[in-house]
């Protein structure tokens, strides 16, 4: 998930709400790329007509169009939890690695941008696992009928690791995802021919798409692999769906080049990079409009529809400083033990 500016004009619970939403809208919208996306990196989609139109258009005839969206529900509710981990993470780490001053070089903020997402992705990494499973499975035939019962029955089939197989490819993959996102951050400057601090809007729109990009090709066969180890099951039909047998991680790897070669690590690449523009586009749309409902509830702008400021409103307050220099211009008194202001 992409990460802005903090704004203090927002309470917390207001940030991870219009974050989580912003996300959910995006994840529905871009549901059939992502399934196209694991279904290539399984094997399931095999032999011609690999790429996400045929994709989508075989398990729409095969299916139905709802299937274009299975496991959707379980990434959106998977959103909330995700969020909250990761913005304590990063919170945490960005304090560890600050110095004495209280500062924090750029190469660390996406270190702890990086471990922030790993730490994240491990604690909720059964929520992912099931995903692939509903997604793999054949939804008129279904071997799970529900994200409860997908749980339940990987547990009582499988065990308890079952639900992190694949895991040890989450912390390999976090390398190459950060070289990619320091490699795309010191190029910025030559990329516009302009210093950062006066990027437009735009500018820093195709920059959260380039180092996506950048970053999700580098990282992606250590995806692959993830995947493949999360849907393969002797209790599913076919194993799976998987294309190739494989022991552990590192024998996966070898099987999947001796077999497909070495480009055979970024089946489903193109699906992933066709998903990331509109992505990010509903993702920040979505959040900068639920952004000022909430500036607009908070009493700092005049309107949901602008951000044209409310006059004599110090914009420098925070929601609660503001509501209690209401309540006392209102009543003569502040409610507050230890005013804010």
């Amino acid at each position: 998930m992409a990460t802005w500016r903090r704004d203090g004009r927002l309470t917390g619970s207001q940030r991870l709400l219009c974050a989580g939403l912003a996300g959910a809208l995006s994840l529905s919208l871009t549901a059939p790329l992502e399934l196209a996306t694991v279904l290539a990196q399984v094997g399931v989609v095999r032999g011609r007509g690999r790429g996400p139109w045929a994709v989508g258009l075989s398990v729409w005839r095969a299916e139905g169009p709802r299937a274009l969206w299975k496991g959707n529900t379980m990434a959106c509710l998977r959103l909330f939890p995700y969020s909250a981990v990761q913005l304590t993470a990063y919170r945490k780490f960005v304090i560890l690695f600050m110095d004495d001053l209280g500062h924090i070089s750029q190469w660390s903020a996406i270190m702890a941008g990086s471990l922030a997402g790993m730490v994240s992705t491990i604690v909720t990494y059964p929520t992912d696992l099931i995903k692939t499973r509903l997604i793999v499975q054949n939804m008129l035939e279904p071997s799970y009928r529900g994200i409860l019962h997908a749980f339940s029955t990987v547990y009582q089939q499988e065990g308890f690791l079952a639900l992190y197989r694949g895991i040890s490819l989450t912390v390999l993959g976090a390398l190459p995802f950060s070289a990619g996102s320091l490699l795309v951050y010191m190029n910025l400057e030559k990329i516009w021919n302009g210093p950062r601090d006066r990027f437009s809007l735009l500018q820093n729109f195709a920059n959260v798409c380039l180092a996506a990009a950048v970053t999700q090709t580098l990282s992606f066969p250590f995806d692959t692999v993830k995947r493949k180890m999360q849907a393969q099951s002797p209790f599913l039909p076919h194993c799976g769906g998987v294309d190739v047998h494989f022991s552990g991680a590192m024998d996966c790897f070898r099987q999947i080049v001796k077999s497909q070669g070495v480009l055979g690590l970024w089946n489903g690449l193109a699906a992933n990079l066709l998903k990331i523009v509109p992505y990010f586009g509903v993702m920040f749309g979505t959040f900068e409009f639920c952004k000022r409902i909430c500036l607009y509830q908070n009493g700092y702008i005049v309107s949901p529809l602008s951000y044209k400021l409310t006059p004599g409103v110090d914009q420098s307050l925070k929601p609660q400083e503001l509501r209690e220099l209401k309540k006392f211009f209102k009543t003569g008194k502040l409610n507050s033990r230890k005013p804010t202001l």
